[in-house]
């Protein structure tokens, strides 16, 4: 896809929640060319930077549980920069939209989360066994996606490692209602609340204040977990296998150049 044409996947989204009418569009689609036009200029130098580090950390062997624990933290830290340039515009729009809007946006954020639960309670209705061997599954068809054909020696990591990783689906699930609750309550407040832009701004920059202790207990654990796992299957790696990340990294360096162009 297109640098150029992230618009229209933009637009394809939204539609899904929410329909934006007259001057909200015209709004929205100014806003829309700024936070592109700093991201092209502002974030695309930081993402070659950052694959470029990790490819010279994996050509020369010091891609270890820390450093890709680093990794996984400034990962989130590009999130959290787009999250905080956009938010205070959307914010502004959010300010202007009617009644019929915010039950629909509200309604369909709902919806999703009833999909979400649905698909969990399919998962928890499965053995723990099965559980497990599906867990493996998807973690060795991510690491082969990159890496290619794992060797035995690889699988046993994985095995020896994906039944370490604590569920979070449930206190995920509780996280993302609790918010939009949040969100939905101060809707309510909008047309005479003059701090409501201030306080959604703050809701949209600090999510983390809506997870529970256990939740970002079990997600670093998590990430602690993920980052041993790869680090442990970095240092088995073949020379092809270890040929074929660095040309998936490479590509991905590459789209990025084509970005800002």
């Amino acid at each position: 896809m297109a640098y150029n044409n992230l618009d229209w996947w933009v637009y394809w989204y939204l539609d899904d929640y929410i329909e934006l009418k007259g001057e909200q569009e015209e709004k929205f689609d100014d806003y829309l060319q700024n936070w592109l036009r700093w991201h092209k200029t502002s974030e695309l130098e930081r993402y070659k930077a950052h694959l470029s580090e990790i490819k010279s950390q994996i050509k020369n062997g010091r891609l270890d549980s820390g450093a890709l624990q680093g990794h996984l933290v400034l990962a989130r830290e590009h999130w959290e920069r787009v999250r905080d340039e956009i938010s205070p515009e959307l914010v502004s729009i959010a300010k202007t939209l009617d009644d019929e809007q915010v039950v629909s946006l509200f309604a369909a954020l709902e919806k999703d989360n009833k999909e979400e639960e649905e698909e969990r309670l399919e998962t928890l209705a499965k053995s723990e066994e099965k559980r497990l061997e599906e867990r493996i599954e998807r973690i060795e068809e991510t690491i082969s996606e990159r890496i290619g054909k794992l060797s035995d020696e690889q699988k046993q990591i994985v095995a020896t490692y994906a039944s370490q990783f604590i569920p979070t689906g449930e206190e995920w699930l509780n996280y993302r209602r609790d918010i939009q609750n949040a969100a939905r309550k101060l809707f309510v407040t909008r047309k005479f609340n003059k701090d409501f832009e201030t306080e959604l701004i703050a809701l949209m920059q600090n999510p983390d204040t809506y997870k529970s202790d256990i939740y970002k207990q079990s997600s670093e654990h998590n990430q602690a977990v993920t980052a041993t796992l790869i680090s442990e299957i970095f240092t088995t790696m073949s020379h092809k296998q270890r040929d074929t990340l660095l040309k998936n990294i490479d590509e991905l360096i590459e789209t990025v150049e084509n970005f800002k162009k």
